[in-house]
């Protein structure tokens, strides 16, 4: 066994020294063939163009408008989901933000849906967890945007509600059964892949513009986080106490209900966290379809440049975010600690429980019934104080820090952003798609050059490859300043504890901010411009990549580093010759993950002049007669997010193996 280990080391190390020789001459040869060929046959096409692959989908866009009150299948399978999901955010609005029954308010104020909030807090986590709650909550309505707040909280808890439903079912079925665990795993990858906005366009199609076509994307894309961790929970389980439990004549049912279910809650609620989480992102991007709440107000003062607002909101949104985080992660921690003492546990709540109860009903009664607790008072000061500051430290940091911003800008775009595009955009299209599926089945093997080729060929029929090649270029470039942060912060943390400690809460909170926030202070600091994408892109993928990185160190056996200080290594040598070898398997999974989060957040750049696929996507929605280009850059976007996932977790499994 010693002998084989042996001789599979330098076998192991040969094959890659060859693979970086490959890559390097391929590398070099299209660079050799790109200045013979440059400007030739690069597949153009003029912003205001379309294809006939746009015309067809304008055209079925059309014809469905037309028949969607007559066509059986909109009739009873489309036409009713839509008014099942309408009715459902329709009844929760009108319960807590929107004017209901012939009344000018809700049904329940501010006050009963503070009181409302800080009860479930409480009851699920504790008082620590319920004050955060009731503040944040408070201070949404003192930032003015009380009812845009719970037009956003209304949609996330419509879609989490909805997602849960089947997602926790399909969890267990999942965990249960191996099977089924291979049929819903490829689903779930692909989904996870997909960028918020490629759930949008086709949607749209069948459930028009509104509430209903943002809930169910916001289901689809909330649901396979709860199925995935649900499906881990149960496996989870130790064998060995279902099995003691089914020989004390426990059916497969009760083992289900007494023994998997119960054991596995704390990372049941991680789950449904996760979901919420998705949910209230995927909602701020469906205000690109008319959905309400804060979404809306931030997309408004983006494509006018106000970034006072675009930050009041996003602070709200931000606001949010963490206290459903907080809430269902205390969740999660009551449950495991309720499980361990059940009955020490509820002797002493059930009272306060009850008394609580009673103390929210009087308050929902209250805000039902009077004006001054259902509106809430003042005109929203905080929020026009808070906006006015944005708006003077953006005219302070244009005025006093454009030198620096622009030449941080300039550098970046100059020196490695635009010769990057124009290699990937002036070469021919054939060229660079034979390098990328060169590079696909060298990198991944050649099931991943297979894909790379099948990707390539339909992101050609989109009509959009000059545009994928310059999201391609914005894309790559980001991922490759996300590896070396992520490297330097990853190694850092992985190789101190302390460092870890203060550094991974920072990172937690980061990655609970939907995408929309990341991009107004950089909208503030480098204007309406593709870099402003790139570099909240860079922010946004960063904490994934770092965590990721910093486990893999931290997962080298101490024994190894220990004998390379003896054996008189410097630090150096230990990170570059020991820790980071060693990690490959996870450095390879953070750029998977770095390209997906960045790809994501890249796209969504379309609102602050990131052009290529995302202002198409963005055109679709707002101008009628490029709905079919925007459906196609939809597409194309899920081609890239499928070539990028599976020559990376191609690539991951050969550093592992």
């Amino acid at each position: 066994m010693a002998v084989a280990l042996e001789k599979s080391a330098p076998l192991a190390g040969v094959r890659k020294a060859r693979r970086r020789t490959v890559v390097a001459a391929i590398l070099v040869a299209w660079l050799l063939l790109f200045v013979v060929l440059r400007g030739k046959q690069t597949l153009t096409l003029a912003a205001a163009d379309l294809t006939d692959l746009h015309r067809w989908f304008n055209d079925v866009n059309d014809s469905i408008g037309a028949d969607r009150n007559s066509n059986p299948l909109f009739l009873y399978f489309f036409n009713e989901i839509r008014l099942v999901i309408d009715n459902l955010v329709t009844f929760i609005q009108h319960l807590i933000s929107q004017p209901s029954a012939g009344r000018p308010l809700p049904q329940i104020g501010w006050l009963g849906v503070v009181g409302i909030v800080g009860y479930v807090s409480w009851a699920v986590g504790n008082w620590r967890v319920a004050l955060l709650a009731v503040a944040g909550f408070t201070f949404l309505g003192l930032q003015g945007l009380w009812q845009e707040s719970m037009d956003t909280l209304s949609l996330t808890l419509s879609a989490v509600f909805v997602a849960l439903l089947f997602a926790i079912p399909l969890g267990v079925w999942a965990g249960l059964s191996d099977r089924v665990n291979r049929i819903v795993t490829p689903f779930l990858d692909f989904m996870q892949t997909m960028p918020t906005f490629v759930y949008l366009a086709p949607l749209t199609l069948f459930f028009l513009i509104g509430g209903a076509s943002a809930t169910i994307a916001t289901v689809i894309y909330a649901a396979p986080p709860a199925i995935r961790i649900t499906a881990h929970a149960i496996r989870s389980v130790p064998q060995t106490t279902v099995e003691a439990a089914e020989s004390l004549g426990a059916t497969r049912g009760q083992a289900l209900l007494k023994v998997l279910l119960p054991m596995s809650k704390r990372t049941v609620v991680m789950g449904v966290n996760q979901s919420i989480m998705a949910a209230l992102a995927m909602v701020t991007i469906a205000a690109l379809i008319d959905a309400p709440g804060l979404g809306r107000t931030v997309v408004q003062a983006l494509q006018s440049l106000d970034v006072g607002t675009a930050f009041n909101a996003g602070l709200a949104i931000v606001v949010m975010a963490i206290v459903l985080d907080r809430v269902t992660t205390a969740a999660s921690a009551r449950a495991e600690t309720a499980r361990r003492s059940k009955n020490r546990f509820l002797k002493w709540r059930r009272p306060l429980l009850g008394a609580g109860a009673a103390v929210t009903a009087v308050l929902v009664y209250l805000s039902h019934t009077y004006l001054w607790a259902a509106e809430f008072p003042g005109e929203g000061g905080t929020g026009s104080s808070i906006a006015s500051a944005a708006d003077t430290a953006t005219g302070w940091a244009q005025d006093n820090l454009s030198g620096l911003t622009n030449a941080f800008r300039d550098g970046i775009t100059n020196g490695l952003l635009n010769p990057f595009q124009s290699l990937l955009t002036d070469s021919p299209w054939w060229l660079v798609a034979a390098v990328l599926i060169a590079l696909g089945a060298v990198l991944g093997g050649p099931r991943a050059g297979v894909t790379t080729a099948v990707c390539l060929a339909l992101l050609v029929g989109t009509g959009l490859w000059s545009d994928a090649m310059t999201t391609l270029a914005s894309t790559l470039v980001a991922t490759v300043l996300v590896m070396l942060l992520g490297m330097v912060l990853g190694v850092w943390m992985g190789r101190s504890p302390l460092v870890d400690r203060l550094l991974r809460p920072s990172l937690d909170a980061a990655q609970v901010m939907p995408p929309f926030v990341y991009l107004v202070p950089f909208l503030a600091l480098f204007g309406a411009t593709r870099f402003t994408a790139i570099v909240a892109a860079i922010v946004y993928a960063a904490p994934v990549a770092i965590k990721i990185i910093a486990d893999g160190v931290r997962a080298v056996p101490e024994t190894t580093v220990e004998a390379a200080t003896s054996a008189g290594c410097t630090t150096w040598q230990i990170i570059t010759k020991v820790q980071l070898p060693m990690s490959r398997s996870a450095l390879t999974l953070a750029t998977n993950q770095g390209l997906i989060y960045v790809l994501s957040m890249v796209v969504v750049g379309g609102l602050v002049g990131a052009g290529a696929l995302g202002y198409d996507v963005v055109a679709g929605f707002s101008q009628g007669q490029l709905y079919g280009k925007g459906l196609a850059a939809g597409l194309a976007i899920v081609l890239l997010g499928v070539m990028f996932d599976r020559i990376t977790q191609a690539a991951a499994r050969r550093a592992s193996a």
